[in-house]
């Protein structure tokens, strides 16, 4: 007969293995590229997330005045730059000479669409208003109408409005929608529009919840997870990926 540690150990060696599967299905979001180490949504940024082994990046849009598709987070410029005012309100050739802290240049998404490899998924969120119909556009020259590689981008919004009109003119690419405050009217409007995560707060995220949204059929990708121990209580949670400042605490393939 077996001793009592025999089966403990087997029980040990199929808990750690079942634990290093687990974490190895994590999917790692950098957010605005790599912003815990390099300031957000630049192309040194994006760059980063790339250099720690991301499996997808996700960066903020706006439509500038005169019709470009630049990377911001916030609707003003102040917090950044030493320019003040709207965003939207600029044109390019303004934008162009606009420093991000002093050092980094504004990028437009055609730029880092040239630079993200296709085996990093780029998480593009709708910021602004009209910009479902260009990003969409600038998408399907990118990818020369080839509907198969519309899986290497997500399109997220808290706007919900922007991401109904992009899938009114994009049938097959993955949305994601993105809640602050009720994760329930999230699964709803997913639904309606096919999408493809709900994209939480994670402080919104327990057990139950987590299966309510998968039990809908969307994935679950949590933003913005830095904390380690938060990271492991995600983990844990099985949620399906992790938007996170720094993507070295998330995967181990990022560990560099």
């Amino acid at each position: 007969m077996k001793s009592i540690n025999y089966y403990l150990r087997i029980f040990f060696i199929f808990f750690l293995f079942a634990c290093s599967n687990e974490e190895k299905n994590v999917v790692t979001i950098g957010h605005r590229g790599a912003m815990g180490h390099v300031t957000e949504n630049t192309i040194p940024s994006i760059q980063k997330a790339i250099e720690l082994g991301v499996d997808g990046i996700e960066i903020d849009v706006f439509k500038c005045k005169s019709g470009e598709i630049v990377l911001f987070h916030d609707k003003k410029l102040d917090r950044l730059t030493s320019v003040k005012g709207f965003i939207e309100n600029i044109d390019i050739d303004s934008i162009n000479k606009i420093k991000i802290n002093d050092q980094y240049k504004i990028p437009l998404l055609e730029e880092v669409l040239e630079i993200v490899p296709e085996n990093i998924f780029l998480n593009i969120e709708l910021k602004g208003k009209e910009t479902a119909k260009k990003v969409n556009e600038i998408l399907l020259k990118k990818i020369s109408n080839n509907s198969s590689k519309m899986k290497n981008y997500i399109i997220s919004s808290f706007d919900w409005d922007e991401l109904n009109i992009l899938r009114s003119i994009n049938k097959n690419i993955p949305i994601a929608i993105l809640t602050s405050n009720n994760i329930d009217k999230a699964i709803i409007e997913g639904k309606k529009i096919n999408a493809t995560s709900i994209n939480p707060n994670y402080k919104l995220l327990n057990k139950k919840k987590i299966q309510q949204i998968k039990s809908e059929g969307f994935k679950v990708f949590p933003y913005t997870v830095n904390n380690q121990s938060l990271i492991e209580k995600m983990k844990k949670l099985q949620v399906d990926g992790i938007i996170t400042d720094y993507p070295e605490r998330v995967n181990s393939k990022a560990n560099k």
